[in-house]
This record gives structure tokens, C-alpha cells and sequence, in this order.
């Protein structure tokens, strides 16, 4: 294992060159190495330094090796630099005391790289390789644990969680991303400790977990998403960042259609999901709770469900776009879920949705498979597909764009402006549901009607 090189880049090496210069080692620590010893190739040019050097001796270094200083955080022993596409994050050796913080209280500085490897979250984010000396330097057993691909915290796990409840949704994300197992017990100290979640940001746990969801996407780990969200729910942080869903543990569905309870049929959605619909994946189900009529059914969860997720993401800081996207998938999850809604209906409603078209297709499909981890096509997308296929060989408008008149041809024809955008409107609805042909003429006439029934004469 020590035979393997890591491939830097020039500036990296000018660094630790210049660092040698004042007496000190530099080396590369955490995930660089961890994923060249799995053998992982990166495409990031981001890396996190650490050496027995001071942050004022580090940031000296740096600029005599051409890096651009972009800020320094001499409490920490911090200092981030750039050169080029190279960016580069050196932090002092150091040991940390907690108080209830995600932040240290304290910091100790020190020239024992064994301590600084105590101070960090899990042991394969604990190996060090020093750049001028090309040999990895393993205080705490990281590399073994690399090779069983396990996930093990440096110190007791209690201790490591408690200082630091991110580190409950970092074990989550990189374990999954990677596809590493559990120590037993790291995952009873995470456990032991989920409530320590709640002293973290709304804004940083979303972050945590949009990339848990998107796991799968880092490395290629198959599944890995899915694991992601299984660990938040096995080590009990789920519960505490989204209990609405957890509600739906224990909570049996019909067998004729689901193998699932509520909660893993929601977490098996999410295995299913495209990337783009996971969050809503996730979240599709979180009215059933509310609904329970205790007979195996939740009529109306939908609708309620909106609310529901509505809060959800305004308590996680999701983005305005993200939110709106998670709503509509969540209200029109089960539209036509029996395939027996007209045709004209879903024409329609294809054309009012058309933005998330795609979207709705993904999600259920998602829901579909997730019953029963059934992987054909759903029978509702079959039949939107075909219905979406007839409607564009028909030339269908798809959008106001592309209906033969515009709002101007309806002012010069009589049309009163203010009813101009609401008549365009239900003449595309008309016009996808093959009731209205896309005709200027045609088009122009229904309008005048249609400015007549607004009038009232």
C-alpha cells in the first residue's frame, strides 16, 4: 500500500518544496488519499493539507510557491489558497475541545500528526501522505480499514458525534458514496447520539442530504442513495430531521398492491427515483400519516401531503424551484394512478404541467416500482407516453409559442386585453384536447366567442 503515489499537481508540490524549506513536512489528508488507496480516480483539484507548521509559516510558503491566499483563519490554523485550477486548504495540526457546537471551543496546536488524526471524523479521513517523501503515514489503522472498506470513527463514537452532529449526516453520505459498511459500533454511537443533529443548520443538513440522495452520482456506487437514506433512518437522524415521514413506520399499506410500510416504501421510492425527483420521491407519501383511516387506506394523502412537504422544505431552506417542483410531484402523484382518467383530461393536464412533464413521468414510475419492487413500466406512464406521442404527431401546441395567433391578433380582432391571457390559455387547453384546431381563423373566432361569454352578452 505504501508504494502507491498520488499524482499531484505542480503546485502542490511547490508548496511542500517550500514548506521542506522552513523545516516542515507537508502532506495531502482525508479523502485524496482515501480514494487513491481504493483506487479511485478524482476529477477534483481541491485538496486538504495539514502539517506541524503554524498557519502565518503555511501561508508564507504558499505565496513563495505562486499560490494566491484567499483567506486565512489563524484560530483554526487555517489558510485557503488558489493557484490556477488548483485550490488548496492547509490546516495546522491541531487537537480540538468541544462545548455544544459544531465548532471547536478550543484549539490546541501541536507537531504530533497522531493527535491531529484524533481531531477528525472517521479513519479513512485520517490517512496522511507526506508529498515530498511519497509514503502515506497511517496513525490510526485508516488503510486497514480501507481495504475492508468499513467505516470507523477515530475515537469513541460518542465522542466523535457529540463534538460535531454534521458528522451524523457525513457518516450517512460518504459511507453510502463510497460503499462502505458500518462499524457496529460507530452505528450505536450514532444512534446513541441523532438528537446532537439538531444543533446543525437547516441550510447544512440540506445540503447533507440533497448529496445522500444523490450518492449514487459521486463514485457510481450503485444504490448508494438508497443506503444513504437507509443509514439516516437505522442510526435514528431521519427521524429527528424529518419526523413527518417517520410517522409512516410501522404503518401497513394494502398487500394487494404494496410489500412496504409507509416509511420504506417512501425509502424504496427514493431507490427507484431519477436524480431529479428524489427529493419528491422522498416526500410523495408524507400525507399518509395524517390520513390513516386504519383500514389500510389514506384517502386524500395527496392533497394533504402538499402541505406537508411544503413545510418540509421551507424547514430544510430548500430552493424556491425545488419546493415548487416537490409540491406539483407530491399533488399529482397519484393522478390516473387506475388509468381511468379521459384522455382529453390528461391532454390537458400534460399541457398545464408540461414543465414537469418528464418529472411526473419519473416519479411514478418510482412509486410503481416501489410497491413491489416491480421494474416494469408503470401502466400510467405507458399511457401517458402513448397519449404524449399522439398529441406531438398531431402537432399539437404544446405552449401559448406555439398556437397559431398571439395575444396582439386577438386585441386587433376586439378581444379586451385583460381577458387576452386567460382566453389564449383555454384555447391551448381546447386545442390539446383536440376540441380546437390550431387554426389562425378558427382561432380567432372561438376567442371572440369566448370575449362575448366573458361580457356576459
Amino acid at each position: 500500500m505504501t508504494k502507491i503515489k498520488l499524482e499531484l499537481p505542480g503546485g502542490i508540490l511547490d508548496f511542500a518544496s517550500e514548506c521542506a524549506k522552513d523545516g516542515f513536512s507537508l502532506y495531502v489528508v482525508g479523502g485524496v488519499c482515501r480514494d487513491a488507496i481504493l483506487g479511485i480516480k478524482r476529477k477534483s483539484f481541491e485538496y486538504d493539507l495539514s502539517g506541524p507548521m503554524s498557519a502565518e509559516e503555511a501561508e508564507k510558503a504558499a505565496e513563495r510557491a505562486g499560490f494566491f491566499i484567499v483567506s486565512e483563519y489563524k484560530r483554526i490554523g487555517t489558510v485557503k489558497a488558489k493557484k490556477g485550477d488548483v485550490s488548496a486548504e492547509f490546516t495546522s495540526f491541531r487537537s480540538d475541545s468541544y462545548a455544544l457546537c459544531h465548532r471547536p471551543e478550543e484549539v490546541y496546536f501541536t507537531t504530533d500528526i497522531r493527535e491531529d488524526a484524533k481531531r477528525r471524523d472517521f479513519t479513512f479521513n485520517a490517512v496522511y501522505y507526506d508529498i515530498l517523501a511519497e509514503k502515506f503515514v497511517d496513525p490510526l489503522g485508516g488503510i486497514f480499514d480501507i481495504e475492508k472498506r468499513t467505516c470507523r470513527t477515530t475515537r469513541p463514537p460518542a465522542d466523535v458525534f457529540s463534538e460535531d452532529g454534521l458528522r451524523l449526516m457525513r457518516l450517512s453520505r460518504i459511507s453510502s458514496e463510497i460503499g462502505f459498511d458500518i462499524d457496529p459500533g460507530t452505528m450505536k454511537g450514532a444512534r446513541e447520539n441523532a438528537g446532537m443533529i439538531s444543533g446543525i443548520a437547516k441550510e447544512r443538513i440540506w445540503a447533507e442530504l440533497d448529496d445522500i440522495l444523490h450518492a449514487d452520482e459521486k463514485y457510481g456506487v450503485e444504490g448508494a442513495h438508497y443506503k444513504g437514506v437507509m443509514t439516516l433512518w437505522e442510526s435514528g437522524v431521519l427521524d429527528k430531521i424529518i419526523p413527518e415521514l417517520t410517522k409512516g413506520d410501522g404503518m401497513p399499506q394494502p398487500p394487494k398492491y404494496h410489500k412496504y410500510d409507509v416509511l420504506q416504501h417512501s425509502l424504496r421510492c427514493v431507490l427507484y427515483a431519477a436524480p431529479s425527483v428524489r427529493l419528491a420521491a422522498l416526500l410523495h407519501d408524507v400525507g399518509k400519516p395524517a390520513c390513516a383511516t386504519g383500514d389500510g387506506h389514506f384517502y386524500g394523502h395527496e392533497n394533504a401531503g402538499v402541505d406537508i412537504a411544503a413545510e418540509i422544505c421551507r424547514r430544510l431552506k430548500v430552493s424556491n424551484e425545488e419546493t415548487r417542483r416537490v409540491k406539483f410531484l407530491v399533488k399529482y402523484h397519484m393522478y390516473d394512478s387506475d388509468c381511468r382518467t379521459s384522455e382529453k383530461k390528461i391532454r390537458r393536464f400534460i399541457i398545464e404541467g408540461l414543465g414537469y412533464f418528464d418529472d411526473i413521468l419519473a416519479i411514478k414510475q418510482a412509486d410503481f416500482s416501489a410497491c413491489a419492487d416491480d421494474t416494469s413500466e408503470a401502466p400510467t406512464v405507458t399511457k401517458w407516453k402513448k397519449i404524449y406521442a399522439a398529441m406531438k404527431k398531431e402537432g399539437v401546441p404544446m405552449s401559448l409559442k406555439e398556437l397559431a395567433v398571439k395575444g396582439n391578433d386577438l386585441i386587433d380582432a376586439g378581444v379586451t386585453p385583460k381577458n387576452v391571457g386567460k382566453i389564449l390559455s383555454a384555447m391551448l387547453r381546447e386545442c390539446a384536447a383536440g376540441t380546437l384546431e390550431n387554426d389562425r381563423e378558427r382561432l380567432i373566432a372561438r376567442a371572440l366567442g369566448a370575449e362575448k361569454e366573458l361580457r356576459g352578452v
